[in-house]
């Protein structure tokens, strides 16, 4: 990572898209953020009108994006990812009660704009509102792309196609801003590698337009497949679909957050109270150091029934093969039988490979698997001048940590032509 732009987000209170677009702006200095309000207030989408307001949850202060449309304050509520196919009927914009205080009901605004909530959006027709928007081309991409993620997660929690999915007008101007204010939030702050925590989801039930449904609601956890999720101890629904869908275009890794040297922490506020502070909180910095941590598999098996050569053999075959470390620990078995434990550690991408290795090379029946974290030195060669001549040697740096030592092969020379041991040579070095 050397000193690549880190942006980590921390998913312990869920996430929305008003909260994840607040954390992200407070991270932004006095002149950006001003910057930044002017923009999203001159993008061209009729009637809406964005404020970001000093908030406070829990005693910590943060930020909550206030979104207007129509003179009316929309509650930060993410009211585009609800509708109905069936236009015939009237529905409100976003029947969800949120842990986060997001609460609609088809009471709750019909009145200023009371005629609108008949009026509905395509896909398509979001495109082009994205598209008409003075962004710049690499903003509408991503939000067209983020769109996308959440219709076509809609499409399959109602069974229906992508084409026939429609946002609610009111809604979706609210959504748009969502969806268009991260990715221009993105933009600016530019990190290299985004990581996020597990995402707290809430459980219990949810309203929507279409009933109560179960959370994380269908169309959120469609769009949460493959992101590391728990429940958590708050009833209610903690993750929405604009959040899911900013964090899984976005995101590249889910897990603790890494060594990082923090520039800037940002907050974003949801509405309601809890024990715990109701925020989405953003921490932009970058590498602790020149050295790197990582996600790695650990793969392991117990054998008792090879030889030494045989052993020595298959650990040589999945070295080369590109294990990052292969070794073996003398174990006691069934029966008091002495035996070995065979661990490999490898990339995530590697695993499969190496999984089928072990059953070639080895007499293995079943091999144990875990995820380990894995925090090294950058290293280089260098090569010094010395007493003996060149010699090369290995240079580590990172974690505030900077060392060094001779090469095997270069003191292992130097000894057989000096008829000297190796540990005079490594002492005559110092």
């Amino acid at each position: 990572m050397n000193e690549n732009r880190i942006l980590y987000i921390d998913c312990g209170m869920g996430a929305a898209g008003d909260m994840l677009g607040a954390a992200l702006y407070d991270l932004l200095d006095d002149a950006d953020k001003k910057r930044y309000i002017e923009e999203i207030n001159a993008a061209g989408i009729e009637g809406v009108r964005v404020e970001a307001r000093a908030d406070a949850k829990a005693g910590i202060s943060g930020i909550h994006m206030s979104v207007v449309i129509n003179g009316e304050e929309e509650c930060a509520a993410e009211h585009h990812h609800h509708h109905d196919h069936e236009h015939d009927h009237e529905h409100g914009h976003h029947d969800h009660d949120h842990a986060h205080g997001h609460e609609h009901s088809h009471d709750g605004h019909e009145h200023a704009h009371d005629h609108e909530h008949h009026h509905h959006a395509s896909l398509e027709d979001v495109h082009a509102m994205i598209g008409a928007t003075a962004f710049s081309d690499r903003v509408k991409h991503d939000a067209c792309a983020i769109y996308d993620l959440i219709a076509a997660a809609e499409s399959r929690a109602h069974g229906r196609k992508v084409s026939e999915i429609h946002f609610h007008e009111v809604g979706m101007k609210d959504a748009i801003i969502d969806v268009l204010g991260a990715c221009r939030l993105m933009e600016m702050i530019s990190p290299d590698m985004v990581y996020a925590s597990p995402v707290r989801v809430g459980f219990g039930e949810v309203r929507c337009a279409h009933g109560v449904v179960p959370v994380p609601a269908p169309a959120t956890a469609y769009l949460l497949e493959g992101i590391p999720v728990y429940a958590g101890d708050i009833r209610g629904e903690m993750c929405t679909p604009t959040g899911a869908a900013i964090l899984k275009y976005y995101v590249r890794e889910y897990r603790n957050m890494p060594a990082m040297l923090i520039d800037a922490t940002g907050y974003g506020c949801g509405t309601k109270e809890f024990v715990q502070a109701n925020v989405v909180r953003s921490m932009l910095g970058h590498a602790a150091s020149q050295g790197s941590s990582t996600g790695v598999v650990e793969l392991a098996t117990n054998i008792d029934d090879m030889t030494g050569e045989e052993l020595g053999h298959a650990a040589e075959i999945i070295r080369e093969a590109g294990a990052l470390d292969v070794f073996y620990t003398p174990v006691y078995m069934k029966k008091n039988r002495p035996g070995y434990m065979l661990t490999v550690l490898c990339r995530s991408e590697d695993e499969e490979p190496m999984t089928g290795l072990f059953f070639k090379h080895t007499s293995t029946w079943g091999i144990r698997r875990r995820d380990v974290e894995r925090s090294y030195m950058d290293t280089r060669i260098e090569t010094r001048d010395t007493g003996f001549g060149p010699v090369r040697y290995k240079v580590g740096e990172g974690y505030g940590v900077t060392k060094s030592k001779p090469e095997y092969e270069d003191l292992a020379r130097i000894a057989a032509e000096t008829d000297t041991s190796i540990q005079e040579i490594k002492g005559q070095l110092k």
